[in-house]
């Protein structure tokens, strides 16, 4: 099936191209420079979906329907379960480390950021597998940030009172 897309829609598909293309610099960037293995493990699989959404959003460009499931959405699921649990069973750190604090307040930021740009986006888009596209890939990074809070929080880096 060939996508018409309207130019409203192609507007926020190249912005949220860009979006996606700074993402993954950055979580593969704060990969490298995370302390904790355990982030850079995180950062590591956040940019790789990152890399998924950016494939997605060039393939609606292109008029294509992205196929579902085509990023392995099941194993990314389970993906995010068992980090979970491993944060969750993992030892509180005394003192965070203060870089690894940076790097992720500032994915959480970004995360926030990007998530709410998709909202937009699929309000004003026409065509539903567009819209259902964009509402998948913005529930991935609502996860990204879900995962970078409990990191945080499970390490001491951010306490919401």
């Amino acid at each position: 099936m060939n996508l018409q897309l309207t130019q409203k829609e192609r507007t926020f598909l190249e912005d949220q191209k860009k979006h996606e293309e700074i993402c993954i610099q950055k979580y593969t960037n704060y990969a490298r420079q995370a302390g904790d293995p355990q982030l850079k493990q995180l950062f590591n699989q956040y940019a790789s979906q990152e890399q998924q959404h950016y494939n997605t959003i060039n393939q609606l460009l292109q008029g294509q329907q992205p196929v579902p499931g085509s990023s392995n959405q099941g194993f990314q699921q389970q993906g995010q379960q068992s980090r979970d649990q491993q944060l969750q069973s993992r030892p509180r750190a005394g003192m965070a480390d203060q870089g690894d604090a940076a790097l992720c307040t500032d994915m959480l930021m970004t995360e926030k950021f990007v998530s709410s740009t998709y909202d937009t986006a699929i309000f004003e888009s026409a065509n539903a597998p567009v819209r259902q596209a964009l509402q998948h890939i913005q529930k991935e990074e609502q996860q990204h940030g879900e995962g970078i809070f409990n990191y945080m929080q499970q390490h001491g880096m951010y306490n919401p009172q």
